[in-house]
């Protein structure tokens, strides 16, 4: 079972392989980062034969608390970089949106404790709050150490970007969003939590501003 975020299609090739050699390789992707490992509460996201499913479940529940069969081999992955494509976005326009509301003059708190209960609300919004002392035990909080790496989204998003191509889809916000991420990369912050993209957002002039 491989946990790792790979291609989809590279996937369901090992899975071809592995059937060769009267092996099973089934794609198991996680999501739920640190705070969800040390608690036991990933989700894992599986590609396998039906057949196959329930034996990998057994495994995988000792890790985590929900466990998806998203189909056959490679539909795992599919469900992983799709997730991941939506939480690097996120995770900008969350930044955007907390940056441009303690600019103007509101508590970041207090609007983030608002987001978390409207239609902004997500994950990046009540749980990894990008913003330094909204939320404790989070890397934001912790000078963005100890969590999911800019490397590690921008990685994710350029998997997804290579199979939009070959699945001929539209992902213009994903590739915005990768761009931003490398160029985290090249201000040498590739290995502080992607949240990091916060204090760069909030720290950059508005090149509009006149």
């Amino acid at each position: 079972m491989d946990t790792s975020t790979i291609s989809p299609i590279a996937s369901k090739e090992f899975a071809a392989d592995a059937k060769k050699k009267d092996m099973v390789f089934i794609d198991t992707p996680m999501s739920g980062g640190i705070t969800g490992a040390t608690n036991g509460t990933l989700t894992f996201m599986v590609g396998c034969d039906k057949d196959q499913f329930d034996v990998a479940k057994e495994v995988l529940m000792g890790m985590g608390k929900n466990v998806f069969h998203c189909g056959g081999p490679g539909t795992g992955e599919i469900a992983k970089i799709c997730n991941n494509l939506i939480l690097g976005i996120n995770m900008i326009s969350t930044s955007e949106g907390l940056s441009l509301g303690e600019k103007l003059g509101i508590n970041p708190k207090t609007l983030s404790n608002i987001l978390a209960v409207s239609t902004g609300r997500s994950w990046v919004v009540d749980t990894y709050n990008p913003r330094p002392g909204v939320l404790e035990n989070v890397p934001a909080s912790r000078d963005y150490n100890g969590g999911f790496q800019v490397s590690l989204i921008r990685k994710d998003l350029s998997i997804a970007l290579d199979a939009a191509k070959q699945a001929d889809a539209h992902i213009e916000f994903a590739q915005a969003a990768y761009d931003s991420y490398v160029e985290l990369e090249k201000k040498g912050l590739g290995k502080k939590d992607f949240g990091v993209v916060f204090r760069d957002i909030h720290n950059t002039p508005n090149k509009e501003k006149k």
